[in-house]
């Protein structure tokens, strides 16, 4: 990665991750400065799976992939790393990264409606079928947790 790139990718994942410190604060509690070691092992990690995927651009898997699996080895029991690695990164909350990547990603598709009013009406109907089955199978399973675990 060239420094145009590294510099275009950081105005990027910076302000993603100061969202997500953000919604730390706000949804959590939690003070920006206490999460900001584990923000800075996210960026890292970020930046480092962009980097292997410049490197295998053959190899089909997304950056986020890459990503998946730099913290995947990180965090198993037998790194050498892993209890500081669990240690900085348990302070950020899963829920507060996602906000901002619904934000980004709706953001994404807004910029793209001339695609989407391409596709027809017909994807309206597909969606609708598609998340109103998604929210039922995801609550059919649940019941049956919930049940089988005696917790309802």
């Amino acid at each position: 990665m060239n420094i145009k790139q590294f510099s275009d990718n950081t105005k990027i994942i910076i302000p993603c991750i100061a969202l997500v410190l953000l919604a730390q604060a706000v949804g959590k509690g939690m003070s920006a400065l206490e999460a900001l070691p584990g923000a800075v092992i996210m960026f890292a990690i970020i930046i480092l799976s962009l980097q292997i995927k410049m490197w295998l651009p053959k190899v089909p898997l997304p950056a986020f992939a890459w990503a998946t699996l730099i913290a995947l080895l990180l965090s198993m029991p037998y790194s050498p790393v892993s209890d500081v690695f669990m240690n900085l990164t348990n302070k950020i909350d899963f829920l507060s990264t996602t906000t901002p990547l619904l934000a980004f990603a709706g953001l994404s598709v807004g910029n793209s409606l001339d695609k989407l009013k391409s596709l027809s009406w017909k994807i309206v109907i597909i969606s609708v079928l598609v998340f109103t089955s998604a929210f039922f199978g995801a609550a059919i399973v649940a019941q049956l947790i919930l049940k089988f675990q005696h917790i309802i």
